[in-house]
């Protein structure tokens, strides 16, 4: 995890970048199954949401920087999926979290 710190500069307080990693050595249909899991848990967070939605965009920028465009493909569209959701959900001081968060 400390190399995930160095690299964003934030530091997580749930495992999705772990479950994601997990997943990842199962298979798009492992991050499918892992991503659902967590959004149909966490979705009514805004926390927990924010943070998903953050690693989702890491999971993307990083497997785009290391070319392999099937797991950045992927990962762009449970982010946008979960982003989409945020912004037509959260409300208040709960959006303003999710907004100052994730700029």
């Amino acid at each position: 995890m400390q190399g995930f710190v160095e690299m964003t500069g934030y530091r997580p307080f749930t495992t999705f970048w772990q479950d994601f990693t997990i997943a990842e050595h199962f298979g798009e249909k492992a991050i499918k199954e892992t991503f659902n899991r967590a959004f149909k848990e966490w979705k009514s967070d805004y926390e927990y949401l924010t943070e998903l939605v953050m690693i989702l965009n890491w999971k993307m920028w990083y497997f785009y920087d290391i070319e392999q465009k099937n797991l950045s493909i992927l990962y762009q569209e449970l982010f946008e999926k979960s982003n989409e959701w945020a912004l037509n959900n959260l409300k208040g001081d709960e959006l303003s979290y999710y907004l100052q968060t994730t700029d």
